[in-house]
């Protein structure tokens, strides 16, 4: 590795990220740190002293360096915004997540702070001016890829330098897509990227300097280029149907009361809750038998459910309900499945993609597991898991149960003809009024979801059209009949989606920038104490239909130990496979969470510390 002089006394170091190196006489500052080896090449450049590091945001890959500076006169800055992240990382993995976590969506933490803590200096607040030297630099809050990132002005002559992070990387692209989901669904990050792309643009740089990528010089073509693509990605992204608007008029239209309040069959054996405001998950099919099967069981109010039922057993007849079937792993869909169980003993069924999730949810990471719901439900035992294509004979009715991702990868679809038609249980895959030709269907793109458009809603659709119900019965409330044209809006979107994303994305595969699982440990959360060695398996996807080589260094703070501490090896195209690591606690790690991390290299590219997972000392 060598140094390029971008500029008179500005010089670029590239390890995991980009350093930029502002040199005056012997001293410098750097902006951002990466993994520390520019400080062993300083003196290439005559640098004898650096000054100040300014980062200009949290992720890892931007100083994981920071240990080596232990003990030097070096001052430390950040963007005041993410000051924390830097100093208390622990606090943004939680053992036990739940729904209100600061900076996660539905319980899972969009940060990806340093392993240990950082101490900072200075934290710059918006439109701040740090002088050095000679020099003058403007900070500018440019969040996007980070919620509290920096951007850092330089006057060179007549011209401006930007130091951006990962703003935008060459070509009008997007770094990772991860780091800007910032909600389920309503484009948060989308628009503060936009915004911030928009601001820098009117610098009228002359450089732009990423933290990650080529240096882009006369940047504003590429900057207006890049905000054309996240606006044409922001339709795309956002729901299809009229959420928070006309939603409640187009959630069902088919149903029809009866002589039970509240409670409205949507066939002469189907039935559901249906009020104002109202999206529990809760659906029942009841037999001639008076024998019953929910479908999905969460957001209910235990009163209105009780009441309900009672006045079912004496007006319509209904004798027990047999089963819950849970149409997927969120939280919302099962947590109140156990009270059916406690006063109907009714059994807990489920797909086999989703039973894991919902038995074992700290093993994983991912959005509004049935922990974060806060109900002191921290898993559900599932009394019956279905292969998929399984069939159950129940009653008078034929039930097969198929996987069926989309909004997540762990979902099914249970459908079977009921009063003559042939009904789809969605879930959440699908929502919308099938006669609005303006709605296609479409539900949020949420990448924790595990939730690869392929592998999602294309696939989603594709199975939808094979199956060609009569009927889509959705979750919180929906109906939506006679789907079919619905059902080809729905896909065409789902493919605008991922060319949109593809479009965005600075690797060959946007999946690569999309996924936060491609590297993954399970379990994801570990408890251990001082002598225990616990073992996790770490899986590694290669989405290329093509060879791929990779190298994973396992980083762990003081007092874990990694075995193998490097992971390296090939994988055959398109495939994932595990590999076992074991990780050993002695009495110098701290009683609290802690964080191991995983640097990847594929094929000689560095993605750096994307990854982790956590283990509770305490």
């Amino acid at each position: 590795m060598k140094f390029t002089e971008l500029a008179p006394g500005l010089f670029l170091w590239t390890d995991v990220c980009n350093v930029y190196v502002l040199r005056d006489g012997d001293a410098a500052i750097l902006i951002d740190l990466g993994d520390g080896s520019v400080l062993d090449a300083l003196g290439q450049i005559g640098v004898k002293q650096v000054e100040w590091v300014l980062f200009t945001h949290h992720h890892r890959e931007q100083c994981q360096g920071a240990p080596r500076l232990a003990g030097a006169a070096t001052s430390l800055a950040a963007p005041e915004a993410e000051r924390a992240f830097f100093e208390q990382p622990h606090a943004y993995r939680k053992y036990r997540p739940s729904l209100g976590d600061p900076h996660t969506v539905l319980g899972t933490s969009y940060l990806r702070p340093p392993l240990e803590p950082i101490r900072i200096e200075r934290g710059f607040k918006n439109m701040d001016t740090f002088l050095w030297r000679r020099h003058e630099l403007w900070c500018l809050a440019t969040p996007g890829n980070s919620v509290g990132s920096m951007s850092y002005l330089l006057k060179d002559d007549d011209c401006w330098i930007a130091f951006t992070g990962d703003l935008m990387h060459a070509g009008a692209t997007l770094h990772t897509w991860f780091d800007s989901e910032w909600d389920y669904g309503f484009a948060k990050g989308i628009y503060a990227l936009y915004n911030s792309a928009s601001l820098v643009e009117c610098v009228d740089a002359r450089l732009l300097c990423p933290s990650h990528g080529p240096i882009i010089e006369e940047p504003d073509g590429q900057l207006r280029e890049y905000m054309a693509k996240l606006k044409n990605l922001t339709p795309l992204f956002l729901r299809g149907w009229d959420v928070y608007t006309f939603a409640g008029g187009d959630q069902d239209n088919v149903s029809k009361p009866t002589s039970v309040p509240h409670l409205w069959h949507v066939s002469p054996h189907l039935y559901k809750f249906k009020g104002p405001d109202l999206w529990a998950n809760f659906a029942l099919l009841v037999a001639d038998s008076g024998r019953a099967l929910a479908f999905d069981c969460g957001i209910i109010d235990h009163t209105l459910l009780d009441d309900t039922l009672s006045m079912m057993q004496s007006r319509l007849q209904l004798k027990q309900i047999d089963a819950v079937i849970i149409s997927h792993m969120h939280g919302d869909h099962c947590v109140d499945a156990p009270y059916l169980r406690e006063k109907w003993g009714a059994k807990i069924w489920t797909h086999e993609r989703v039973a894991p999730k919902l038995e074992n949810p700290e093993r994983f990471d991912y959005v509004a597991a049935v922990q974060a719901y806060g109900s002191n439900l921290d898993r559900l035992k599932c009394d019956g898991i279905f292969k998929d294509g399984e069939s159950v004979e129940w009653e008078d009715y034929k039930l097969t149960f198929d996987w069926m991702p989309g909004q997540t990868e762990f979902h099914c679809c249970t459908h079977g003809v009921i009063d003559g038609k042939l009904m789809a249980f969605t879930g959440d895959n699908i929502f919308g009024n099938p006669a609005d030709p303006k709605q296609n269907g479409h539900e949020c793109v949420t990448a924790r979801n595990s939730a690869i458009l392929e592998e999602g809603y294309m696939y989603a659709a594709q199975y939808l059209q094979r199956l060609n119900p009569d009927m889509l019965i959705g979750a919180h409330g929906w109906v939506m009949p006679e789907p079919k044209e619905f059902i080809e809006r729905y896909r065409q979107t789902a493919i605008k989606v991922r060319d949109a994303y593809q479009g965005l994305s600075s690797t060959d595969d946007y999946r690569l920038m999309f996924d936060p699982y491609w590297v993954r440990a399970e379990p994801y959360r570990l408890k251990a104490k001082p002598g225990d060695t616990v073992e996790v398996q770490v899986f590694i996807r290669n989405f290329r239909q093509r060879d791929q080589k990779h190298r994973v260094i396992v980083q762990t703070p003081p007092g874990i130990t990694a075995t193998p501490a490097i992971l390296e090896g090939s994988l055959p195209a398109e495939t994932t496979q595990s590999f076992p690591l074991k990780l050993s606690i002695s009495s110098e790690a701290k009683p609290q969470v802690q964080l191991v991390a995983f640097d990847a290299t594929l094929d000689g590219k560095r993605y750096g510390p994307w990854f982790d997972t956590i283990i509770d000392c305490g």
